[in-house]
């Protein structure tokens, strides 16, 4: 997701862009995600992180509408709403303090009692005698898209764009010379480049270690479960901590997501779906009945503070970095192409970047 929005970027301001995939473009964690677009305001937002959330929140829709018209293909990006929910007092508590965060940044947000949100959505299990849920809050400018289906679109933007598309062909290391890199070396043979961006989500810790920099970076496993329903038993997107439900207007339910520090072990798991099945029926009942479509996981790229590297490598003057964006990169995918790809260009960007340097690991703890 990251290096094809970012390649995208690119071409769309006439560079030449080559992407070189070690498998097929788009087709790890970018596919395997939920889709869920959490809402920002870039003018409210004083932390580099939430400048970077505000602005995609900006470029979500921009980008859904711009790519449908280059491609025809319609990602499904549409403005939900979501809900966040808390079953005890201590979640409960921590809502009240999210629900500040959110009015800081001047975004909509109400906070709702069982009773609301039963009233708001009567699939949730938020009333006697399967009372589940302590209170939500209510975002309404939260909203979702088809990873599957932007990725599809994405893919066939950026080659009307011009970019060029190797798949199968992983980069294996770098010849670097006077402080530049001067080829990418692949089985397939070496490519030149006047630049060089490392976006290769869980596997980039390893490139970035040819180039003399060994962030703590490393793959998280997410197990997925989808439900096909005639018609969804709710309409917004629902969060549970780190779980969360995602109904598609198609009356699919998607069930997300394990966290689990296993390498690269990629396969599901009974215990990892079962876990989900379970969460997904005490929240919403109706769900039970549900045929399961399909199971798949993927493998987030994950830093110690969960923040993504964005900009240059140290040491190297044609060298650049996107990658860790863990949960987010989905999110987060427009506003890195859009900062990095100011960076690449020569310009300052919009958002510091400082927060996001490749090298911070070394003063972590």
């Amino acid at each position: 997701m990251i290096g094809l929005s970012l390649a995208y970027e690119l071409a769309g301001h006439g560079l030449k862009v080559h992407v070189l995939d070690r498998v097929v473009p788009g087709q790890e964690a970018s596919w395997a995600g939920a889709g869920i677009l959490p809402p920002g305001n870039l003018a409210a937002a004083k932390s580099a992180d939430d400048q970077l959330a505000g602005l995609a929140h900006e470029l979500h829709p921009q980008w859904s509408a711009q790519i449908q018209e280059e491609t025809g293909i319609c990602n499904g990006y549409r403005r939900c709403g979501g809900l966040y929910l808390a079953r005890d007092h201590a979640g409960e508590q921590g809502l009240h303090q999210e629900a500040k965060v959110w009015r800081t940044l001047e975004v909509p947000v109400d906070v709702l009692t069982p009773h609301e949100l039963a009233k708001l959505e009567p699939g949730l299990a938020c009333g006697p005698p399967t009372t589940t849920i302590r209170s939500a809050l209510w975002l309404p400018s939260e909203a979702q898209l088809r990873n599957p289906r932007h990725l599809k679109g994405l893919l066939a933007a950026c080659i009307r764009r011009g970019v060029r598309i190797s798949a199968a062909t992983a980069a294996e290391g770098f010849e670097i010379k006077s402080g530049r890199i001067r080829t990418v070396r692949t089985a397939a043979g070496d490519y030149s480049a006047e630049t060089v961006c490392i976006a290769s989500g869980a596997w980039s810790g390893e490139l970035l270690a040819h180039l003399g920099q060994r962030p703590p970076l490393r793959p998280i496993r997410g197990q997925m479960v989808l439900l096909a329903c005639d018609a969804p038993p709710f309409t917004r997107v629902v969060n549970l901590g780190r779980r969360y439900l995602v109904p598609r207007d198609d009356g699919r339910v998607l069930v997300g997501s394990t966290e689990e520090d296993v390498g690269f072990e990629k396969q599901n798991t009974a215990a990892g779906v079962a876990g989900l099945l379970q969460f997904a029926i005490e929240l919403a009942p109706m769900l039970a009945v549900a045929p399961i479509e399909r199971t798949w996981a993927g493998l987030r790229p994950a830093t110690p503070d969960e923040r993504p590297y964005l900009g240059r490598v140290p040491g190297l003057d044609n060298a650049f970095v996107a990658a860790g964006h863990f949960r987010k990169g989905l999110q987060l995918s427009s506003a890195t192409a859009v900062v990095l790809g100011q960076l690449i260009r020569g310009q300052q960007p919009r958002i510091s970047l400082e927060t996001f340097r490749v090298d911070r690991h070394l003063t972590l703890g």
